[in-house]
């Protein structure tokens, strides 16, 4: 990974987390109430919060994602190369069942339905995106992609659940899953060398 390398994936990857924040600043508040706007001016700085929240949230997401890769690179030097797919697996495995017992272990009253919730859906983005790129690299790809999609991101969100509101916990999870996905499905692209 050179330097020009690295720049493209932190403004595609800073765009994706504007674009997804903003779809999602949108679309959250019909679940609930809607936001008044008095003029385009209200609009236009809504937006502009909402951009600048995705931006910092895909900046915090390429943080884990390089601190998974010098993990991973420093993981694969220790331990054998089969022993530490089974450690992620493991690792993956205690993430989900802890973000969804995290805010009981941490005595806040919520209701386990939406932690349950949010456990699956973390879930399902992981196999998806686990799938994608096996099949657009290798099947070996499998087990550090899910790792990476659910045990990292849940590390990424834990400031976010210990907001205890589900909307907050929406608007961080939906941007950090996309952001993540975007550079690990990527990543294979940006490495594979140009051919002259």
């Amino acid at each position: 990974m050179n330097l020009k390398n690295w720049s493209k994936l932190f403004l595609k990857t800073l765009l994706v987390g504007a674009v997804v924040s903003i779809i999602t600043g949108f679309l959250l508040p019909f679940s609930r109430e809607s936001i008044s706007f008095k003029d385009v001016s209200d609009v236009l700085f809504y937006v502009l919060i909402l951009f600048g929240f995705g931006a910092l949230t895909s900046v915090y997401s390429q943080l884990g994602f390089f601190a998974y890769m010098i993990l991973n690179y420093t993981a694969i030097g220790v331990f054998p190369k089969k022993a530490w797919q089974y450690i992620q697996l493991v690792l993956a495995i205690l993430a989900l069942l802890e973000v969804v017992f995290f805010r009981s272990f941490v005595g806040r009253e919520n209701s386990q339905m939406a932690d349950l919730l949010l456990g699956l859906a973390i879930l399902v983005v992981a196999v998806a995106v686990a799938y994608f790129k096996a099949r657009a690299t290798n099947a070996t790809a499998w087990v550090p992609t899910l790792f990476f999609m659910i045990a990292v991101t849940i590390v990424e969100m834990v400031g976010g659940l210990k907001i205890n509101e589900n909307n907050a916990t929406i608007f961080i999870v939906v941007p950090l899953l996309a952001c993540n996905a975007y550079q690990i499905l990527i990543l294979h692209k940006v490495l594979k060398p140009k051919k002259s």
